[in-house]
């Protein structure tokens, strides 16, 4: 498998700050444990994925976060890049950037921490798209998306100015990368986490960490 620099963008995990939207059912506590198991295996599935050359952009105090020994010692096997930008979109560009100034001339695929159902078999298709393709976007239910790859990391600033967090995002991302004369092809449509129905149903398509921290809920 070619080399490909596989970016996770994540937020630290701290209670009160993290999933606020699983609350209630939830506590704070429980809610930053599901984002923390949520990346925990977010990472598991990367460190696994053929040709993957892993890179996290932060943002926030990961040593206030919940499971934080075990986010460390998970982000030391990573290249760490803090977030920059005024706004998700710039944060995004910006990442994408700098992640392609850590590792020179690969391409990248970019994920979140809300999608702990992904598979190395999965990330390492969005890479392979890319051999083909300029962009692969994997479109979320709820109107976003979960996974933007670009041969050319420099594309990623097309995301500036893109409204983030919408149900229509997914649809705006895609105008601004064909817009710019890009090829794209579509990833596997995911649910990401939002809300704990969200969660409940990611679950039970998720193993591991994930799906025990949101079972623990409802004990």
């Amino acid at each position: 498998m070619t080399a490909f620099c596989l970016l996770v963008v994540a937020k630290a995990p701290i209670p009160g700050f993290a999933k606020t939207r699983l609350c209630p059912p939830a506590s704070p506590e429980q809610a930053a444990g599901i984002a923390a198991a949520a990346l925990l295996d977010t990472l598991e599935a990367v460190a696994a994925t053929p040709g993957a050359r892993p890179v996290v952009a932060t943002a926030g105090d990961f040593g206030a976060a919940a499971n934080a020994a075990e986010l460390g010692r998970a982000l030391r096997e990573t290249v760490v890049i803090p977030q920059r930008g005024n706004d998700f979109g710039e944060r995004l560009a910006n990442a994408h950037a700098d992640a392609g100034a850590a590792l020179p001339g690969l391409p990248v695929v970019q994920i979140g921490m809300d999608t702990p159902q992904v598979t190395p078999g999965l990330l390492a298709g969005a890479a392979a798209a890319l051999g083909t393709r300029d962009a692969a976007l994997g479109p979320a239910e709820d109107g976003g998306w979960w996974g933007l790859g670009l041969r050319d990391p420099a594309q990623a600033k097309l995301l500036i100015g893109v409204p983030m967090s919408r149900d229509d995002t997914g649809k705006h991302t895609l105008r601004a990368l064909t817009g710019a004369g890009l090829s794209v092809t579509n990833l596997e449509l995911l649910s990401d986490v939002d809300t704990m129905a969200d969660a409940e149903r990611v679950a039970k398509l998720a193993s591991g960490r994930f799906a025990e921290a949101v079972a623990a809920v409802r004990r």
